[in-house]
Protein backbone atom coordinates (compact mmCIF):
# COMPACT_ATOMS: atom_id res chain seq x y z
CA UNK A 1 0.00 0.00 0.00
CA UNK A 2 1.67 3.42 -0.86
CA UNK A 3 2.34 5.76 1.96
CA UNK A 4 0.15 9.09 2.11
CA UNK A 5 2.26 12.29 1.69
CA UNK A 6 0.04 14.43 4.29
CA UNK A 7 1.00 17.40 6.36
CA UNK A 8 3.97 19.66 4.72
CA UNK A 9 5.87 22.32 6.20
CA UNK A 10 5.72 24.86 3.63
CA UNK A 11 1.99 24.53 3.50
CA UNK A 12 0.50 23.86 7.00
CA UNK A 13 0.92 26.43 9.91
CA UNK A 14 3.86 25.20 12.42
CA UNK A 15 6.59 27.45 12.84
CA UNK A 16 5.55 29.51 16.34
CA UNK A 17 5.91 33.02 15.78
CA UNK A 18 5.49 35.85 18.26
CA UNK A 19 2.01 37.60 18.37
CA UNK A 20 0.76 35.58 15.49
CA UNK A 21 0.48 32.18 16.18
CA UNK A 22 1.79 29.24 14.31
CA UNK A 23 2.78 29.72 10.77
CA UNK A 24 4.07 27.91 7.41
CA UNK A 25 7.10 28.31 5.66
CA UNK A 26 5.10 29.48 2.37
CA UNK A 27 3.94 32.18 4.32
CA UNK A 28 6.89 32.87 6.59
CA UNK A 29 8.80 34.09 3.52
CA UNK A 30 6.04 35.52 1.97
CA UNK A 31 5.30 38.28 4.86
CA UNK A 32 7.61 40.56 6.16
CA UNK A 33 5.91 41.71 9.36
CA UNK A 34 6.38 39.09 11.04
CA UNK A 35 8.73 40.08 14.28
CA UNK A 36 10.48 37.28 15.90
CA UNK A 37 10.50 33.52 16.38
CA UNK A 38 8.42 31.78 19.26
CA UNK A 39 9.17 28.71 21.43
CA UNK A 40 11.79 28.20 23.90
CA UNK A 41 15.83 29.21 23.13
CA UNK A 42 16.63 25.93 22.09
CA UNK A 43 13.57 26.26 19.51
CA UNK A 44 14.63 29.59 18.58
CA UNK A 45 18.12 28.48 17.82
CA UNK A 46 17.01 25.14 16.08
CA UNK A 47 14.89 26.96 13.79
CA UNK A 48 16.70 29.61 13.18
CA UNK A 49 19.43 27.31 11.77
CA UNK A 50 16.59 25.82 9.98
CA UNK A 51 16.07 28.55 8.24
CA UNK A 52 19.34 29.35 7.36
CA UNK A 53 19.88 26.55 5.89
CA UNK A 54 16.86 26.70 3.54
CA UNK A 55 18.00 30.56 2.83
CA UNK A 56 21.51 29.35 1.98
CA UNK A 57 20.08 26.17 -0.26
CA UNK A 58 17.97 28.84 -1.85
CA UNK A 59 20.73 31.36 -2.72
CA UNK A 60 24.07 31.88 -0.70
CA UNK A 61 25.37 35.37 -2.11
CA UNK A 62 28.83 35.55 -3.14
CA UNK A 63 30.54 38.51 -1.21
CA UNK A 64 29.40 41.37 0.92
CA UNK A 65 28.22 43.55 -2.26
CA UNK A 66 26.32 40.27 -3.47
CA UNK A 67 24.62 40.09 0.15
CA UNK A 68 23.93 43.35 0.00
CA UNK A 69 21.91 43.65 -3.02
CA UNK A 70 19.68 41.10 -2.56
CA UNK A 71 18.46 42.32 0.61
CA UNK A 72 15.88 40.67 2.59
CA UNK A 73 12.96 40.88 0.18
CA UNK A 74 15.06 39.65 -2.41
CA UNK A 75 16.18 36.54 0.01
CA UNK A 76 12.81 35.62 0.59
CA UNK A 77 11.85 35.81 -3.10
CA UNK A 78 14.42 33.22 -3.52
CA UNK A 79 13.62 31.27 -1.00
CA UNK A 80 10.03 30.74 -2.44
CA UNK A 81 10.98 29.95 -5.43
CA UNK A 82 13.45 27.08 -3.87
CA UNK A 83 10.59 25.55 -1.75
CA UNK A 84 8.40 25.08 -4.94
CA UNK A 85 11.03 23.42 -6.85
CA UNK A 86 11.53 21.12 -3.63
CA UNK A 87 7.84 20.78 -2.50
CA UNK A 88 8.08 17.04 -2.21
CA UNK A 89 10.96 16.59 0.55
CA UNK A 90 9.22 18.43 3.17
CA UNK A 91 5.96 16.11 3.70
CA UNK A 92 6.04 15.39 7.38
CA UNK A 93 4.77 11.93 6.11
CA UNK A 94 5.30 9.97 2.84
CA UNK A 95 7.49 8.37 1.07
CA UNK A 96 10.60 10.70 1.96
CA UNK A 97 9.51 11.80 5.18
CA UNK A 98 11.37 15.05 6.13
CA UNK A 99 14.59 14.43 7.94
CA UNK A 100 13.35 11.07 8.39
CA UNK A 101 14.78 7.56 7.26
CA UNK A 102 11.56 4.73 6.76
CA UNK A 103 14.41 1.82 6.72
CA UNK A 104 14.02 2.24 10.32
CA UNK A 105 10.15 1.37 10.26
CA UNK A 106 12.37 -2.37 8.78
CA UNK A 107 15.15 -2.51 11.28
CA UNK A 108 13.53 -1.94 14.42
CA UNK A 109 10.65 -4.46 14.57
CA UNK A 110 10.50 -6.14 18.13
CA UNK A 111 10.53 -2.10 20.15
CA UNK A 112 8.12 0.30 20.39
CA UNK A 113 8.33 3.61 19.39
CA UNK A 114 9.58 5.78 22.09
CA UNK A 115 7.39 8.41 23.37
CA UNK A 116 8.37 12.65 23.16
CA UNK A 117 7.46 12.80 26.48
CA UNK A 118 6.51 16.49 27.56
CA UNK A 119 8.42 17.98 24.05
CA UNK A 120 9.75 20.44 25.27
CA UNK A 121 13.25 19.34 25.59
CA UNK A 122 15.09 17.49 22.37
CA UNK A 123 14.51 14.45 23.89
CA UNK A 124 13.05 10.89 24.09
CA UNK A 125 12.06 9.58 27.48
CA UNK A 126 14.51 7.15 28.94
CA UNK A 127 12.57 3.31 29.71
CA UNK A 128 12.50 3.80 33.22
CA UNK A 129 11.67 7.63 33.61
CA UNK A 130 10.81 8.60 37.05
CA UNK A 131 8.22 11.92 36.72
CA UNK A 132 9.16 14.46 39.26
CA UNK A 133 7.52 17.33 37.90
CA UNK A 134 4.43 18.30 35.46
CA UNK A 135 7.20 19.52 32.61
CA UNK A 136 8.12 15.36 32.63
CA UNK A 137 4.36 14.36 32.30
CA UNK A 138 3.77 12.81 28.40
CA UNK A 139 1.71 14.28 26.49
CA UNK A 140 0.38 14.04 22.98
CA UNK A 141 2.50 16.03 20.43
CA UNK A 142 0.46 17.56 17.42
CA UNK A 143 2.24 17.26 13.70
CA UNK A 144 3.29 21.06 14.39
CA UNK A 145 4.86 20.46 17.29
CA UNK A 146 6.18 17.11 16.03
CA UNK A 147 7.93 19.03 13.29
CA UNK A 148 9.81 21.19 15.57
CA UNK A 149 11.11 18.38 17.79
CA UNK A 150 12.78 16.51 15.08
CA UNK A 151 14.47 19.90 13.75
CA UNK A 152 15.43 20.67 17.54
CA UNK A 153 17.12 17.38 17.90
CA UNK A 154 19.05 17.11 14.61
CA UNK A 155 21.53 19.64 16.81
CA UNK A 156 20.20 19.50 20.18
CA UNK A 157 19.82 15.99 21.05
CA UNK A 158 20.55 14.51 24.56
CA UNK A 159 23.29 12.47 24.93
CA UNK A 160 23.04 9.12 26.61
CA UNK A 161 21.56 5.71 26.36
CA UNK A 162 17.83 6.91 25.13
CA UNK A 163 18.74 5.32 21.74
CA UNK A 164 16.74 2.00 20.96
CA UNK A 165 19.02 -0.51 21.28
CA UNK A 166 20.93 -3.76 19.63
CA UNK A 167 20.14 -1.94 16.17
CA UNK A 168 22.95 -2.65 13.94
CA UNK A 169 24.90 0.76 12.19
CA UNK A 170 23.05 1.16 9.07
CA UNK A 171 26.76 1.97 7.62
CA UNK A 172 28.65 -1.29 7.34
CA UNK A 173 31.52 -2.02 9.67
CA UNK A 174 30.95 1.29 11.19
CA UNK A 175 32.86 1.06 14.78
CA UNK A 176 31.98 4.76 16.36
CA UNK A 177 28.63 3.58 17.98
CA UNK A 178 27.80 2.66 21.22
CA UNK A 179 25.37 1.88 23.91
CA UNK A 180 25.55 5.39 24.74
CA UNK A 181 25.01 7.99 21.99
CA UNK A 182 26.64 11.00 21.38
CA UNK A 183 25.48 14.46 21.99
CA UNK A 184 24.15 16.73 19.24
CA UNK A 185 27.02 19.20 18.58
CA UNK A 186 25.43 22.64 19.13
CA UNK A 187 24.16 21.03 22.58
CA UNK A 188 28.10 21.87 24.19
CA UNK A 189 29.14 18.97 25.85
CA UNK A 190 27.43 18.10 29.72
CA UNK A 191 27.01 22.08 30.02
CA UNK A 192 25.90 23.96 27.36
CA UNK A 193 26.99 26.39 24.92
CA UNK A 194 25.99 30.13 24.54
CA UNK A 195 24.53 31.02 20.81
CA UNK A 196 24.44 34.18 19.53
CA UNK A 197 22.78 35.78 16.75
CA UNK A 198 21.93 39.40 14.97
CA UNK A 199 18.33 40.31 15.29
CA UNK A 200 16.26 42.44 12.59
CA UNK A 201 13.11 44.10 12.73
CA UNK A 202 11.37 40.88 11.36
CA UNK A 203 12.30 37.40 11.17
CA UNK A 204 12.94 37.72 7.57
CA UNK A 205 15.50 40.24 7.90
CA UNK A 206 17.51 38.01 10.78
CA UNK A 207 18.18 35.27 8.76
CA UNK A 208 18.87 37.40 5.87
CA UNK A 209 21.36 39.50 8.47
CA UNK A 210 23.03 35.82 9.73
CA UNK A 211 23.62 34.50 6.25
CA UNK A 212 26.77 33.49 5.27
CA UNK A 213 28.44 34.32 1.90
CA UNK A 214 30.46 31.70 -0.13
CA UNK A 215 33.24 34.22 0.35
CA UNK A 216 33.61 34.24 4.36
CA UNK A 217 32.41 30.17 4.03
CA UNK A 218 35.76 29.51 2.32
CA UNK A 219 37.95 32.22 4.60
CA UNK A 220 36.67 30.57 7.34
CA UNK A 221 38.52 27.68 6.37
CA UNK A 222 36.19 25.61 8.81
CA UNK A 223 34.23 23.27 6.61
CA UNK A 224 36.37 21.28 4.25
CA UNK A 225 33.31 20.85 1.80
CA UNK A 226 32.36 24.69 2.01
CA UNK A 227 28.75 25.34 1.78
CA UNK A 228 27.29 21.91 0.82
CA UNK A 229 23.96 20.42 -0.02
CA UNK A 230 20.75 20.51 3.02
CA UNK A 231 20.08 17.13 3.76
CA UNK A 232 16.44 16.94 2.54
CA UNK A 233 17.91 17.38 -1.23
CA UNK A 234 19.66 13.94 -0.50
CA UNK A 235 19.47 12.25 3.01
CA UNK A 236 22.42 10.19 4.26
CA UNK A 237 21.79 6.33 4.03
CA UNK A 238 24.44 5.73 7.14
CA UNK A 239 26.00 7.18 9.96
CA UNK A 240 29.62 7.12 8.11
CA UNK A 241 28.48 6.84 4.47
CA UNK A 242 29.28 9.21 1.57
CA UNK A 243 26.67 11.75 1.99
CA UNK A 244 26.91 11.83 5.76
CA UNK A 245 30.74 12.60 5.57
CA UNK A 246 30.36 15.08 2.92
CA UNK A 247 27.30 16.63 5.60
CA UNK A 248 29.86 16.85 8.23
CA UNK A 249 32.57 18.84 6.78
CA UNK A 250 30.28 21.34 5.71
CA UNK A 251 28.45 24.49 6.49
CA UNK A 252 25.06 22.39 6.07
CA UNK A 253 25.99 20.09 8.78
CA UNK A 254 26.73 22.82 11.47
CA UNK A 255 23.19 24.23 10.38
CA UNK A 256 21.26 20.69 10.24
CA UNK A 257 23.74 17.87 12.04
CA UNK A 258 21.47 14.97 11.35
CA UNK A 259 23.12 13.90 14.56
CA UNK A 260 19.82 11.24 14.93
CA UNK A 261 18.12 9.24 12.54
CA UNK A 262 14.90 9.18 13.28
CA UNK A 263 10.99 7.56 11.98
CA UNK A 264 7.76 8.92 12.95
CA UNK A 265 5.42 6.05 13.69
CA UNK A 266 2.05 5.64 15.88
CA UNK A 267 2.44 8.91 18.03
CA UNK A 268 6.08 8.07 18.60
CA UNK A 269 9.38 8.29 16.96
CA UNK A 270 12.35 5.40 16.33
CA UNK A 271 15.33 7.00 17.63
CA UNK A 272 18.97 5.81 16.57
CA UNK A 273 22.40 8.19 16.74
CA UNK A 274 23.64 10.03 13.54
CA UNK A 275 25.98 11.35 12.60
CA UNK A 276 28.69 12.35 14.99
CA UNK A 277 30.38 15.30 15.78
CA UNK A 278 33.82 16.23 17.61
CA UNK A 279 33.64 18.58 19.98
CA UNK A 280 35.23 22.19 20.25
CA UNK A 281 38.48 21.14 21.96
CA UNK A 282 38.21 18.47 19.11
CA UNK A 283 38.01 21.41 16.50
CA UNK A 284 34.43 21.85 16.15
CA UNK A 285 33.39 25.29 15.60
CA UNK A 286 30.01 27.18 15.26
CA UNK A 287 29.66 30.56 14.00
CA UNK A 288 26.88 31.27 16.79
CA UNK A 289 29.31 30.05 20.21
CA UNK A 290 32.08 32.22 21.30
CA UNK A 291 35.49 30.64 20.88
CA UNK A 292 38.76 31.58 22.76
CA UNK A 293 41.06 32.93 20.43
CA UNK A 294 43.82 30.35 21.45
CA UNK A 295 43.87 27.34 19.21
CA UNK A 296 44.92 24.40 21.43
CA UNK A 297 44.21 21.77 23.79
CA UNK A 298 42.86 24.21 26.60
CA UNK A 299 40.87 26.28 24.09
CA UNK A 300 37.58 28.13 26.16
CA UNK A 301 34.14 28.56 25.28
CA UNK A 302 31.69 30.80 26.48
CA UNK A 303 29.34 28.47 28.72
CA UNK A 304 25.69 28.67 29.72
CA UNK A 305 25.45 30.26 33.38
CA UNK A 306 21.91 30.24 34.91
CA UNK A 307 23.14 32.76 37.60
CA UNK A 308 24.46 35.09 34.50
CA UNK A 309 21.91 35.92 31.70
CA UNK A 310 23.76 36.39 28.97
CA UNK A 311 23.55 40.21 28.45
CA UNK A 312 26.16 40.26 31.03
CA UNK A 313 28.75 38.74 28.50
CA UNK A 314 27.69 41.28 25.58
CA UNK A 315 31.03 43.15 26.17
CA UNK A 316 32.75 39.77 24.94
CA UNK A 317 30.54 39.76 22.18
CA UNK A 318 31.64 42.90 20.92
CA UNK A 319 35.08 42.74 21.80
CA UNK A 320 36.01 43.35 18.19
CA UNK A 321 34.61 46.66 18.59
CA UNK A 322 37.64 47.48 21.19
CA UNK A 323 40.41 50.16 19.36
CA UNK A 324 42.77 47.00 20.69
CA UNK A 325 41.22 44.03 20.58
CA UNK A 326 42.78 42.00 22.99
CA UNK A 327 39.42 40.13 23.27
CA UNK A 328 39.60 36.15 24.54
CA UNK A 329 36.46 35.26 22.66
CA UNK A 330 35.39 35.74 19.17
CA UNK A 331 31.43 34.95 18.01
CA UNK A 332 31.54 34.90 14.15
CA UNK A 333 27.83 35.33 13.65
CA UNK A 334 28.20 38.54 15.29
CA UNK A 335 31.68 39.67 14.60
CA UNK A 336 31.05 38.97 10.52
CA UNK A 337 27.50 40.45 11.21
CA UNK A 338 28.88 43.70 12.15
CA UNK A 339 31.81 44.56 9.74
CA UNK A 340 29.04 44.52 7.03
CA UNK A 341 26.56 46.30 9.03
CA UNK A 342 28.78 48.81 10.07
CA UNK A 343 27.45 51.50 7.94
CA UNK A 344 23.33 50.95 9.44
CA UNK A 345 21.48 53.79 10.47
CA UNK A 346 19.05 52.30 12.55
CA UNK A 347 19.83 50.01 15.98
CA UNK A 348 20.43 46.42 15.71
CA UNK A 349 19.49 43.56 18.14
CA UNK A 350 21.53 40.57 19.55
CA UNK A 351 19.98 37.63 20.96
CA UNK A 352 22.00 34.95 23.00
CA UNK A 353 20.78 31.61 24.51
CA UNK A 354 20.79 28.02 25.06
CA UNK A 355 19.98 25.52 27.36
CA UNK A 356 21.87 24.62 30.23
CA UNK A 357 22.41 21.01 31.29
CA UNK A 358 24.35 18.28 33.32
CA UNK A 359 25.63 14.75 32.63
CA UNK A 360 25.76 11.48 35.15
CA UNK A 361 27.17 8.08 34.39
CA UNK A 362 26.56 9.00 30.28
CA UNK A 363 23.46 10.54 30.12
CA UNK A 364 22.58 14.31 29.42
CA UNK A 365 19.82 15.43 31.57
CA UNK A 366 18.34 18.92 32.89
CA UNK A 367 18.01 18.87 36.65
CA UNK A 368 17.84 20.86 39.51
CA UNK A 369 18.71 24.62 38.59
CA UNK A 370 19.24 23.80 34.92
CA UNK A 371 16.91 25.70 32.57
CA UNK A 372 16.24 27.29 29.40
CA UNK A 373 18.24 30.43 29.23
CA UNK A 374 18.19 33.47 26.58
CA UNK A 375 18.67 37.28 26.73
CA UNK A 376 17.90 40.15 24.01
CA UNK A 377 19.03 43.56 23.20
CA UNK A 378 19.15 46.41 21.29
CA UNK A 379 22.23 47.94 19.98
CA UNK A 380 22.30 51.84 19.12
CA UNK A 381 22.80 52.31 15.24
CA UNK A 382 25.93 50.50 14.07
CA UNK A 383 27.08 53.37 12.50
CA UNK A 384 27.32 55.16 15.86
CA UNK A 385 29.44 52.77 17.75
CA UNK A 386 31.38 50.81 15.26
CA UNK A 387 33.95 53.79 14.17
CA UNK A 388 37.24 54.45 15.80
CA UNK A 389 36.43 57.58 16.99
CA UNK A 390 33.55 56.07 18.86
CA UNK A 391 33.78 56.02 22.37
CA UNK A 392 31.16 53.68 23.21
CA UNK A 393 32.06 50.55 23.59
CA UNK A 394 34.84 51.53 25.90
CA UNK A 395 32.35 53.16 27.99
CA UNK A 396 29.96 50.33 28.31
CA UNK A 397 32.78 48.11 29.42
CA UNK A 398 33.65 50.35 31.89
CA UNK A 399 30.15 50.66 33.56
CA UNK A 400 30.08 46.83 33.06
CA UNK A 401 32.98 46.81 35.17
CA UNK A 402 31.87 48.98 37.60
CA UNK A 403 28.25 46.82 37.83
CA UNK A 404 30.89 43.78 38.48
CA UNK A 405 32.09 45.85 40.91
CA UNK A 406 28.89 46.36 42.78
CA UNK A 407 27.74 42.86 42.89
CA UNK A 408 30.54 42.12 44.49
CA UNK A 409 30.70 44.69 46.37
CA UNK A 410 27.27 43.40 47.73
CA UNK A 411 28.22 40.17 48.12
CA UNK A 412 31.11 41.00 50.64
CA UNK A 413 28.97 43.46 53.08
CA UNK A 414 26.27 40.91 53.10
CA UNK A 415 28.82 38.44 53.95
CA UNK A 416 30.17 40.93 56.66
CA UNK A 417 26.85 41.69 57.84
CA UNK A 418 25.47 38.28 58.91
CA UNK A 419 29.58 37.53 60.25
CA UNK A 420 29.08 40.43 62.64
CA UNK A 421 26.34 38.40 64.19
CA UNK A 422 28.46 36.09 64.50
CA UNK A 423 26.72 33.32 61.88
CA UNK A 424 29.47 30.51 61.67
CA UNK A 425 27.89 28.61 59.11
CA UNK A 426 29.33 29.89 56.37
CA UNK A 427 27.51 27.74 53.77
CA UNK A 428 24.81 29.84 55.07
CA UNK A 429 26.22 32.81 55.02
CA UNK A 430 27.80 32.56 51.19
CA UNK A 431 24.34 31.25 50.08
CA UNK A 432 22.51 34.46 51.48
CA UNK A 433 25.27 36.75 49.95
CA UNK A 434 24.92 34.99 46.79
CA UNK A 435 21.10 35.95 46.82
CA UNK A 436 21.65 39.15 47.13
CA UNK A 437 23.94 39.24 44.16
CA UNK A 438 21.69 37.69 41.86
CA UNK A 439 19.08 40.11 43.37
CA UNK A 440 21.47 43.12 42.07
CA UNK A 441 21.83 41.60 38.90
CA UNK A 442 18.15 40.93 38.19
CA UNK A 443 17.24 44.71 39.10
CA UNK A 444 20.20 46.27 36.73
CA UNK A 445 18.29 43.84 34.36
CA UNK A 446 15.41 45.87 33.71
CA UNK A 447 18.01 49.20 33.01
CA UNK A 448 20.44 47.45 30.91
CA UNK A 449 18.71 48.98 28.25
CA UNK A 450 19.01 52.24 29.23
CA UNK A 451 22.39 51.82 29.72
CA UNK A 452 23.30 50.71 26.31
CA UNK A 453 21.95 54.43 24.91
CA UNK A 454 23.29 56.32 27.39
CA UNK A 455 26.84 55.35 27.02
CA UNK A 456 28.05 57.95 24.77
CA UNK A 457 26.42 60.72 26.90
CA UNK A 458 28.67 61.19 30.63
CA UNK A 459 25.06 63.17 31.74
CA UNK A 460 23.18 60.08 30.39
CA UNK A 461 25.58 57.56 32.30
CA UNK A 462 25.65 59.60 35.64
CA UNK A 463 22.29 59.10 35.96
CA UNK A 464 22.20 55.52 35.26
CA UNK A 465 24.73 55.43 37.81
CA UNK A 466 22.38 56.70 40.36
CA UNK A 467 19.86 53.86 39.42
CA UNK A 468 22.30 50.93 39.43
CA UNK A 469 23.88 52.87 43.09
CA UNK A 470 20.01 52.43 44.43
CA UNK A 471 20.14 48.73 42.96
CA UNK A 472 23.01 47.93 45.19
CA UNK A 473 21.63 49.38 48.08
CA UNK A 474 18.49 47.40 47.72
CA UNK A 475 19.84 44.32 47.17
CA UNK A 476 21.85 44.60 50.19
CA UNK A 477 18.77 46.32 52.56
CA UNK A 478 16.71 42.90 51.14
CA UNK A 479 18.65 40.33 52.49
CA UNK A 480 20.13 42.42 55.75
CA UNK A 481 17.43 42.93 57.73
CA UNK A 482 16.80 46.30 60.51
CA UNK A 483 14.69 45.00 62.42
CA UNK A 484 16.53 44.91 65.87
CA UNK A 485 19.16 46.87 67.45
CA UNK A 486 21.96 44.26 66.62
CA UNK A 487 20.88 43.93 63.30
CA UNK A 488 20.75 47.78 62.84
CA UNK A 489 24.54 48.02 64.79
CA UNK A 490 25.31 45.20 62.01
CA UNK A 491 23.28 47.39 59.07
CA UNK A 492 24.80 50.18 59.26
CA UNK A 493 28.65 49.07 60.08
CA UNK A 494 28.23 46.86 56.52
CA UNK A 495 26.12 48.71 54.44
CA UNK A 496 27.91 49.33 50.99
CA UNK A 497 29.85 53.16 50.44
CA UNK A 498 29.64 53.58 46.57
CA UNK A 499 30.07 57.32 47.08
CA UNK A 500 32.62 56.99 44.81
CA UNK A 501 31.58 54.51 42.12
CA UNK A 502 28.75 57.93 41.43
CA UNK A 503 31.06 60.64 41.37
CA UNK A 504 33.81 59.56 39.69
CA UNK A 505 32.39 58.23 35.95
CA UNK A 506 35.83 57.16 35.26
CA UNK A 507 37.18 55.37 38.11
CA UNK A 508 37.67 51.63 37.63
CA UNK A 509 37.83 49.08 40.68
CA UNK A 510 40.84 47.90 42.00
Amino acid sequence: MAVENRFNLIDEPWIPIVDAGRVSLKQLFSHSKYRALGGNSVQKIALTKFLLAVAQAAHTPEDDNDWTQIQSAGLADSCLQYLDRWHDRFYLYGTKPFLQMPVLDHLIRDEKPKSFGAGFYPDVLSDNNTVLTQYQIERKLSDAEKAIFIITMMNFAFGGKRVHKNIPPLTPNYQGKSISAKSAPSLGNYVGYLHSYLIGDSVQETIWLNLMTLEKIKETGIWENELGQPPWEEMPSGEDCEVARRLKKSYMGCLLAMSRFVFLKEGGIFYLEGIQYPSHKEGWIEPSISLSQKDDATRKVLWLDVEKKPWRELTALLSFLAVRNEADFDCQQIRLGFERIKRWEKPVGIWSGGLKVRGSSGDQSVKQNDDFIESYVVLPAPDLITGKESAWFGNLSVEMSQLDFLSKTVYGTTCNYFKSQGQENKAKVREQAQLASNLFWQLCEQFFQDLLEACDNANKTRRMRRIFKQSAYKAYDNYCAKDTARQLDAWVKNRPNLSHYYENLTRKPS
